[in-house]
């Protein structure tokens, strides 16, 4: 008894260190005083400040540099794991597992390593660091989070459908679009929400590509900021509609789950 009551003190205090940090955030983003813990009273103007135009020029631009590389390297991670989960998923048993570790090494792989090598591989291509690079960035260590989406979905696809469609004439594209497609589309919204989520949160990778051309992502933005003694307080309940946000997101994917398991 006094075991089971331990390890539930020990799951709450954990989860209390995890989120009371996020929790402080979303109070004191109700409130106008620009050092955080000093509350001042409820207001939503850092609110209305940040959806005005009043924050600083910088971090809109951050803000939007951010969603938009998160956006193209979700989607383009989202074809290429999803194609290459189909190529992995038709190979021989032991190739197959070759194959699923060398994709299990970049998430294993600890990201400033990741960062530096892309860093590395840009300067030896005498590639310029920008927009582009850190596109490229995202899109190679998202792409392996992908396949781990996809490949549950084919496992559990029955394999007779595909060899009928092909034997009622159907070519191997029509077969591919009409039948795996459907039967893996839930693993790749998950894996493009998954990517998505990462690709925004990211900062080890993407200070070694972003170059020196002035390209911020909210990431960079925000590290540069607290480097000046500070965070910007419109930070708070940006800090606060993002992590609600993927809150939220994270609910209809388990939602979504559960439902294809019924």
């Amino acid at each position: 008894m006094m075991t089971k009551w331990m390890a539930k003190g020990y799951l709450w205090l954990l989860l209390a260190l995890l989120y009371s940090p996020i929790l402080i955030i979303m109070i004191f983003s109700f409130t106008e005083a620009k050092v955080l813990g000093n509350w001042t009273g409820f207001s939503t103007k850092l609110y209305s400040s940040l959806f005005t135009g009043g924050v600083q020029r910088s971090l809109v631009s951050a803000l939007w540099n951010t969603f938009a590389i998160a956006m193209i390297a979700a989607t383009v991670s989202t074809l290429l794991g999803s194609i290459a989960a189909i190529g992995i998923f038709n190979l021989r048993s032991r190739t197959r597992q070759v194959m699923n570790f060398c994709n299990a090494i970049p998430m294993m792989n600890a990201d400033i390593i990741t960062g530096v090598s892309l860093f590395l591989l840009f300067v030896s291509f005498g590639i310029s660091q920008g927009f582009t690079t850190v596109v490229l960035a995202h899109i190679t260590f998202c792409t392996p989070y992908v396949v781990l989406s996809v490949m549950p979905r084919l496992k559990k696809m029955n394999q007779n459908v595909y060899e009928a469609a092909l034997d009622l004439g159907a070519t191997p594209f029509q077969a591919l679009r009409k039948v795996i497609l459907p039967e893996i589309r839930p693993g790749m919204i998950s894996g493009f929400i998954l990517a998505f989520t990462l690709s925004i949160d990211d900062f080890a990778v993407t200070i070694f590509t972003i170059g020196n051309e002035g390209l911020e992502t909210l990431s960079t933005f925000i590290y540069a900021d607290a480097r000046k003694g500070g965070l910007t307080p419109e930070l708070r309940p940006l800090s606060t509609i993002i992590f609600v946000t993927v809150l939220v997101l994270l609910i209809v994917i388990n939602k979504r789950a559960e439902k294809s398991k019924i």
